[in-house]
């Protein structure tokens, strides 16, 4: 798989995205924590992405089988269980077609692949292949060397929000806005929050308010929140776009608006957004 599968749509994750916490024996990473708990791991040692549901019992034994065996390997290598329909981003970047899905991560490339359910020897066998592949070609993690340094003011936002303070978070990232008008990492922080604020609090019966009457913009773009906050980027741009359709003067403004507003939570180079502005386009012209 080296080479074929592009990662870096997951190199900056939505802030507030779901991902697990960093305690002790937690395997468990997120779209929130893959670029440090895997891509930049995968520099010192590789890591096992396994890609599983809740509702596959053959994917989540499969998950306990390596946790089992990362305990075993004296770091030689690193694990993360990803739920895969709570992480769609992850599993298209990585191209899973089936669950479990099993891929190796090193230097922030794919390396090795395998899907389905397989025993422990056929388990052990291709992890001691992954190792002896990248034996001494990874950084290793060599003592001394400098981590980047933290801005401060970035930590302070990210403390606030684990305390679930959003308020907080939100007035540190425009107090550096307000001094640095180009940082474009505090811009992005602040419009996640923003829709976060906004969305958390919705429930599914917006979609029905919205389906019931298709030209009214301010249900259009609170089910749109909705089925966004919900891992549903598609269904929310298309949304959007049919509201754009069936109105006009402000209320198509209006409509347009929120969709760009929503286009700039992703990479502009996500598949689904660059075919989002193609249908906004057509829809206008």
């Amino acid at each position: 798989m080296s080479g074929a599968v592009d990662l870096s749509s997951l190199k900056q994750p939505p802030a507030g995205a779901p991902g697990a916490g960093n305690g002790s024996g937690d395997y468990t990473v997120g779209e929130a924590d893959f670029e440090t708990r895997v891509l930049r791991r995968s520099t010192q040692v590789p890591v096992v992405v396994v890609l599983y549901s809740q509702r596959s019992p053959g994917s989540v034994e499969l998950v306990r089988l390596f946790e089992t065996l990362v305990a075993e390997s004296g770091g030689a290598w690193d694990l993360a269980a990803v739920e895969a329909e709570s992480n769609m981003r992850i599993a298209q970047a990585l191209r899973v077609q089936g669950i479990p899905t099993v891929v190796a991560i090193a230097a922030g490339q794919p390396l090795a692949d395998f899907e389905g359910v397989q025993s422990e020897p056929q388990v052990r066998q291709w992890l001691t292949a992954v190792v002896d592949a990248v034996a001494g070609k990874l950084e290793g993690g060599e003592p001394g060397e400098p981590e980047p340094e933290e801005d401060p003011r970035f930590a302070a936002a990210e403390e606030a929000l684990e305390r679930g303070d959003l308020a907080g978070a939100e007035a540190v990232y425009e107090a550096i806005i307000a001094a640095e008008p180009e940082n474009d990492e505090a811009k992005g922080a602040l419009r996640q929050l923003r829709f976060l604020e906004r969305a958390q609090g919705l429930s599914p019966e917006v979609l029905a308010t919205a389906d019931a009457n298709p030209s009214d913009v301010e249900a259009a773009v609170r089910a749109a929140d909705f089925e966004l906050f919900n891992q549903q980027p598609e269904a929310a741009f298309d949304r959007l776009i049919r509201t754009v359709k069936v109105t006009a003067g402000d209320d198509r403004t209006a409509a347009r608006t929120r969709l760009l507003e929503l286009f700039e939570l992703f990479d502009q180079g996500e598949p689904f957004v660059v075919a989002a502005r193609r249908k906004l386009a057509a829809a206008l012209y």
